[in-house]
């Protein structure tokens, strides 16, 4: 006789499910979109047993859905995974003082290009016009920036595990935040294993978020003022002011005695209804051992450690919420970390899966995705928008949750206005019936909806028509009551919206021009300048193709027009500026854009040297909506790129050129190995070039 473990009820509370529960194969069907989503939390004498237990159920339910999958040798799990990349005399007025810093900075400068103003993002490049911190291979490394004929390093520091990137304030607060590996009970991997390095363990390997402070008042001597060890993956951060929001993810690990396919035995995977058996009793083991485990099992304490001392970091069941709509199993948690007051971490969490994340000077959105744990004809993906508060310095606060229709393609998609409403264009996804495919195919559409917030709930008060079918969105921007989406599949239009009215969003005007852009950034009201990829129009060869930027005037909404393009480089080459904002920079004080640019020359050999076809630098252009887009010549760091050749390169480690800082009339290219400064009169005269020591992967 076999027991069912299955708690049904529980388990239809947790996820909001309808139907039977039964033993063996039998799971609930797929639940629909759930349009009044909220987050409910885990309060009252029972909040840690109820959190427990809605953990497990939704742990089952991913178990068993996993495993279903199995029966007709399928396998794998069943998402909504929609396809988707000379003369110095000026600089040397100011010379650096005794704690690094130069006694004057340039008069203008650039920095991290941020989504909305007073908004930061972290990055692995920040400086402050005469500093530049870069993140290299396992390496805090500082360097005096100003003048630009000083440019060298003053100090670095070894950070554990593998850094991600950082925020540097206005008090000397550098805070790191790297990837590590932490011995917890349910994640054995390496416990007692002296092979598992630090970069290992952090890059390859990792299951804990390390904020690491440090005072860097003294560039050459950087001091870590604290440490903090949260369970997770990192996802996402803002700072505003003396406040850093860190988004933490984790998938939650299954107990290592959980098995994934029966015992082998002659004949099992040929006799279909024998499987089957074997997988149902699997299943109900699994549950078992699912259950066994302690809330502590699946929520490990996290840790701080100030001046040596060592404090254990307990968690609050009541700061945990669970969601009534499908999602797969995961924890999504809103760390606070307050410089002024920096020796606890304040967290929110929601058993959830993460997504994107918006952040005005007021509000954070984590975006999650509608889980269609079974596909079929029919279902129409879903994304799911969860309000914070983060007014409040030390902790968030949920605030309300909502839906729309669709998924949507990076942070780009969402913005709130200076009323609260909150605006998303999304691609909806629609799975529809194929003779040819048991499980239906996607048709695609796009739509721009706005919410509004009502009694703890997000609303959508106004919707667009929808928009070119069968593509699919590959960028927006949002600019006051404007909007702007790029949609692409054979050609590139470009949409306009007028969002005066919440209620009504309207698209007022299309421009149709070959291939599409990638990122959308505002120069003024009236013109956008984007970056993306040229494909002609009804295109045969792929090498046709190039990098483009692109000046549109949108100061007619109702008709915008492509104004200036340049091509640069062929079809072998890529910005890193094409799917990462933070290594677009725009200098609006010098009219300057600068992008990394690689690029690899076919056809041209050197006897004997293998990196002679590949180009690495910073193309420089000068962007003026009058007279168009005019190269100002490249840093290249070819030299510093060729020494280390493939044998120095890893995934975590590249010496190509990657970010770049502007101020006054110099240029500084960044890469893994090191920064290059040059004359924006005479890019190809570097006037000082700093190399980073490569650590040796251990």
């Amino acid at each position: 006789m076999r027991i069912c473990l299955w708690r049904a009820a529980a388990l239809a509370s947790a996820i909001g499910a309808v139907g039977l529960y039964g033993c063996g194969s039998n799971i609930p069907q797929p639940q629909a979109v759930q349009n009044r989503v909220t987050l409910q939390s885990f309060s009252g004498p029972s909040s840690c047993a109820d959190l427990e237990q809605y953990i497990e159920d939704t742990a089952v339910l991913d178990m068993r859905t996993r495993m279903e999958a199995m029966k007709d040798g399928s396998g794998g799990w069943w998402g909504w995974d929609v396809a988707r990349g000379g003369d110095t005399s000026e600089a040397m007025a100011g010379a650096p003082a005794a704690d690094g810093k130069a006694s004057s900075g340039p008069s203008a400068y650039t920095t991290t290009n941020t989504q909305v103003a007073g908004v930061d993002e972290a990055d692995f490049v920040k400086n402050d016009g005469t500093r530049i911190f870069v993140l290299s291979g396992q390496n805090l490394f500082l360097s005096r920036s100003w003048p630009a004929s000083q440019l060298s390093l003053a100090g670095q520091l070894k950070i554990e595990g593998w850094p991600r990137e950082m925020f540097l304030d206005e008090k000397d607060h550098v805070v790191i935040f790297s990837q590590v590996w932490e011995p917890y009970a349910l994640d054995q991997r390496f416990a007692g294993a002296s092979a598992c390095s630090p970069m290992y363990c952090g890059y390859y390997y990792s299951n804990t978020v390390k904020m690491t402070v440090v005072d860097v008042s003294d560039l050459s001597l950087p001091k870590v003022t604290h440490e903090f060890y949260l369970p997770g993956s990192y996802s996402n951060s803002r700072r505003i002011g003396s406040s850093i929001r860190l988004v933490l993810s984790d998938q939650f690990l299954f107990p290592a005695d959980v098995r994934w396919w029966p015992e082998y035995s002659e004949g099992l995977y040929e006799d279909k209804g024998r499987l089957s058996r074997a997988i149902d009793e699997l299943m109900v083991e699994n549950e078992k051992k699912i259950r066994a485990h302690a809330l502590a099992d699946w929520l490990p304490e996290s840790r701080s450690l100030v001046g040596g001392t060592e404090t254990k970091i307990g968690y609050d069941c009541s700061s945990f919420y669970k969601t009534n709509a499908p999602t797969k199993l995961g924890l999504v948690t809103v760390a606070t970390l307050n410089l002024d007051r920096p020796e606890q971490v304040g967290r929110t969490s929601v058993v959830a899966e993460s997504g994107e994340i918006y952040a005005s000077t007021s509000s954070l959105y984590v975006a999650n995705r509608h889980w269609w744990w079974w596909p079929q004809p029919g279902q129409t993906d879903a994304t799911y928008i969860h309000k914070f508060d983060i007014t409040n310095p030390d902790q968030a606060a949920y605030v309300a949750s909502g839906q729309v229709d669709g998924h949507i393609v990076d942070q780009f998609s969402m913005d709130e206005d200076q009323n609260g409403y909150f605006r998303i264009a999304t691609t909806i996804a629609r799975r529809v019936n194929d003779p040819f495919n048991r499980w239906g195919r996607l048709e695609t559409t796009n739509l721009l909806q706005v919410l509004g917030e009502d009694s703890g709930s997000l609303k959508v008060v106004g919707k667009s028509p929808e928009l070119a079918k069968g593509e699919r969105i590959f960028s927006s921007r949002f600019v006051g009551d404007k909007g702007y989406v790029v949609t692409f599949r054979q050609i590139d239009p470009l949409f306009t919206f007028d969002l005066s009215d919440p209620t009504q969003p309207k698209p007022v005007g299309e421009l149709k021009v070959p291939g599409f852009s990638s990122y959308i950034h505002p120069i003024d009201q009236d013109h956008l300048l984007t970056i993306g990829t040229y494909i002609p129009e009804n295109n045969t060869d792929w090498r046709a193709r190039a990098l483009q930027l692109t000046i549109f005037d949108v100061s007619d909404l109702s008709s915008p027009k492509q104004k200036f393009v340049q091509l640069v480089g062929t079809a072998y080459s890529w910005s890193e500026a094409q799917y990462e904002h933070k290594a677009f920079n725009y200098f609006p004080e010098k009219k300057l854009l600068a992008i990394p640019f690689f690029d690899w020359k076919y056809g041209t050999t050197s006897s004997g040297d293998y990196w002679y076809s590949f180009v690495s630098d910073l193309r420089v252009y000068g962007i003026d909506t009058a007279s168009g887009i005019t190269p100002k010549g490249a840093v290249s760091m070819k030299d510093v790129y060729q020494v280390f050749n493939d044998y120095g390169w890893s995934y975590y480690w590249q010496p190509m050129v990657r970010r770049s800082v502007m101020a006054d009339q110099y240029v500084y290219a960044i890469s893994d190995a090191g920064i290059r400064v040059a004359d924006i009169s005479n890019l190809s005269s570097p006037i000082a070039t700093v190399k980073f020591t490569k650590s040796a992967e251990k």
